[in-house]
């Protein structure tokens, strides 16, 4: 099942944003535009992660904090554009678990999601050892064996095949391969992917007719699998 996130954000063009970044990221969303609405869709949604912004119509978002932690510890990223650490402070105390200033790069928050979700528990683990017919990703070796055969391959290359094949036949661009394998922090030409592409191939090209690194012209990469 999809993980899901409750956005509550008043602005409009901001809620969508986030909406369609995080629905890339394979997350069911829902939005809220206010904190009695907030309140609401949280007790039917029940959404695994809330992006809360503070200044809302109707009740804010310590108030809204507030009926979700008395209810649970579902994980809450406070969304605000008040840049004060006695802010950050305070909304942690009340039981925030992470706190975003506006205005903000999706890739933080995108990264803020993920680890919020990491240490709560509620980010599925990723698995240490993929199998397919002829092919072995070990990560916990970082060992590639293909047909038996073990190949050497460099951190990343091995980090990116194995991103790829633990989501399968699910289309990522180039952007959104840095992000994932090289983190969100990572500034370097986009046609990194590419040279890393080129190489797995070489490594493993031909190896089955199961699965393949596949190129979608125009967007970017998918491992494609009949299994």
């Amino acid at each position: 099942m999809p993980r899901k996130m409750l956005i509550v954000e008043d602005e409009e063009n901001i809620a969508e944003l986030i909406e369609l970044y995080m629905q890339r990221e394979g997350f069911e969303t829902q939005i809220a535009s206010d904190g009695e609405q907030a309140i609401e869709k949280f007790r039917v949604f029940r959404p695994d992660i809330v992006m809360l912004d503070v200044m809302l119509p109707k009740l804010d978002g310590w108030g809204v904090l507030s009926e979700i932690r008395s209810e649970g510890k579902t994980p809450v990223i406070m969304l605000t554009a008040k840049g004060e650490l006695s802010d950050r402070v305070s909304g942690l105390n009340a039981g925030a678990d992470d706190y975003i200033v506006k205005p903000f790069e999706m890739k933080e928050v995108i990264a803020r999601v993920s680890a919020v979700m990491r240490r709560s528990g509620s980010e599925p683990d990723k698995p240490k050892r993929l199998v397919f017919d002829n092919l072995v990703i070990d990560m916990e070796r970082f060992e590639l064996i293909v047909n038996g055969k073990r190949i050497d391959t460099p951190p990343k290359e091995l980090e990116l095949l194995a991103f790829l094949a633990g989501n399968p036949n699910r289309v990522y661009t180039r952007d959104q391969l840095l992000d994932e394998v090289w983190g969100f922090d990572y500034y370097g030409d986009s046609r990194t992917v590419d040279v890393h592409i080129k190489r797995l191939r070489e490594k493993i090209e031909g190896a089955s007719e199961h699965w393949e690194l596949k190129t979608v012209w125009g967007v970017g990469y998918r491992f494609d699998t009949d299994a």
